[in-house]
């Protein structure tokens, strides 16, 4: 209860904040109003319409006779965006809402999860180096991940977890939790690489490395260039380089140039050959052509073979990205002169431009779903992971759909652009807030022992609020309490 008279004590998680009256606690989340706890943010039910690809699909049920309307939509649907937490820990979850669905009996199990093992896992589409496997990445000089692997034309990053939420200083649990925060809520977050490089990541929208608005992400490795545009090379040009960090191609070596027909040129390549026309290691990784370091596309190429080389042959050299590009004609010394792009081989650098798609930094929020968030479904938390390993039970994150991890535990992923806006929390633990819900039928949430009196119907649900105003205070005015020493 009350520290004193005008004070009351938030338990909506370990902190537990004494809250002055018009006051919010530590995390914004919940305030004193006239001397009652209550949710800052309203609860979001979502209103689903059955739509797929622009045409209107309607299902009838074999009893249901059409009345007529064009949709038949599911319904309200409770996210836990909003909803309140169980902690601690014992009690059920704050929302266990009924509903029909195709004639079943269903339950929606609602609870803002409050996530100590908590992370996100960043895809940034971008050729340019962003730092070594492993290197630490820092936010306000604070560690809060590494670098992860290179994927095809993106680079992976790790952030969060409990090591850096818990094992290190005050600051880096604070600069981490807030971190997360922000990119889960869809705010900018500016990153930077130990040895590396700096990037500035937001959910959907294209990366900023070292202050350069990156515009398309690479059409394919320089191998997988050579083979999508051969046809548009083989009769306007001696010979193409793809210049790539990872798989350099060369047309002429190229498989797909020998089946056309493409003659040899005896260009010689630095880096080491792979399978033929595709070359590892041409340079070192950076910013440059190709995400290499070069900006003279000539310092990967070693020479020509004299016995197979003429004066005049032509090359096109280009990157995986179509943004840089220089053409040459060979001189009497087969020395590369470069020389102005012909306009039918400016077409085809062009068509790699097209061809690739917008950059952009995905975010996907990472958490474990631990035994005191399964409480608040069940009284034995094992037997709702055997129903989400059994699909009885599906999960969703304010109503999108997650990627479950096979193995123990409900360890999920959601990409936080399909979720209601500021669907994340915080508590000063440190921790982040997230809403998640698992829905199953009745009979089979009562098979696991479900808290099934605490279940309400839908309607009610709905009434009581969908339309609940978000007014705490008169003036709109927002204070944080001090937790108690």
């Amino acid at each position: 209860m009350s520290e004193s008279d005008d004070k009351i004590r938030c338990d909506a998680c370990p902190v537990l904040c004494y809250i002055r009256p018009d006051m919010t606690g530590a995390c914004d989340r919940y305030a004193n109003r006239n001397g009652q706890l209550v949710r800052v943010d309203p609860h979001v039910l979502l209103d689903r319409a059955v739509s797929e690809g622009g045409k209107v699909v309607r299902f009838v049920d074999a009893e249901d006779a059409w009345s007529g309307e064009l949709l038949k939509t599911p319904g309200p649907f409770v996210t836990a965006v909003g909803a309140g937490t169980t902690y601690p820990d014992y009690k059920p979850a704050p929302f266990i809402v009924s509903s029909k669905a195709a004639g079943v009996d269903m339950v929606t199990v609602v609870t803002e999860g409050i996530y100590s093992y908590c992370g996100v896992k960043l895809k940034i589409d971008t050729d340019r180096h962003l730092g070594a496997e492993c290197a630490t990445v820092r936010a306000e000089g604070e560690p809060v991940g590494h670098v992860t692997t290179g994927e095809y034309g993106s680079q992976m990053l790790s952030l969060g977890g409990v090591n850096h939420l818990t094992h290190g200083g005050k600051k880096e649990g604070r600069v981490t939790c807030g971190a997360l925060l922000d990119l889960c809520n869809g705010r900018p977050v500016e990153l930077v690489v130990d040895d590396g490089a700096s990037v500035i990541v937001q959910a959907g929208k294209p990366p900023i490395v070292n202050g350069k608005l990156e515009q398309r992400m690479r059409v394919g490795c320089g191998s997988a260039t050579i083979g999508m545009f051969a046809k548009q090379w083989g009769d306007k040009v001696d010979e193409v380089v793809v210049v790539d960090d990872h798989i350099t191609g060369v047309l002429s070596e190229h498989q797909a140039g020998k089946l056309l027909g493409i003659r040899d040129t005896g260009i010689r390549m630095k880096g080491r050959r792979s399978t033929p026309g595709r070359y590892f290691h041409v340079a070192e990784p950076g910013d440059g052509w190709g995400g290499t370091n070069i900006t003279d596309p000539l310092d990967i190429v070693a020479g020509f073979n004299p016995k197979v080389a003429r004066s005049g042959m032509t090359m096109l050299m280009v990157s995986t990205t179509g943004e840089q590009y220089a053409f040459y004609r060979l001189d009497e010394n087969l020395r590369p002169v470069e020389a102005e792009l012909p306009e039918n081989l400016r077409q085809s650098v062009e068509r790699i431009r097209e061809n690739c798609e917008p950059a952009l930094c995905s975010v996907l929020f990472m958490a474990g779903a631990g035994g005191s968030l399964r409480a608040g479904v069940t009284e034995n938390p094992v037997r709702l992971t055997r129903s989400v390993r059994q699909a009885l039970t599906t999960v969703t994150a304010g109503g999108a759909p997650v990627t479950l991890w096979p193995g123990g535990g409900i360890t999920f992923m959601v990409d936080v652009t399909l979720m209601p806006e500021n669907s994340f929390g915080y508590v000063p633990t440190p921790a982040l807030v997230a809403p998640i819900e698992f829905t199953l039928r009745l009979d089979d949430y009562a098979a696991l022992g479900g808290h099934v009196g605490e279940v309400r119907p839908l309607d009610e649900v709905v009434a009581q609020h969908a339309l609940r105003p978000n007014t705490i205070f008169a003036n709109g005015a927002v204070t944080r309490a001090r937790r108690k020493a």
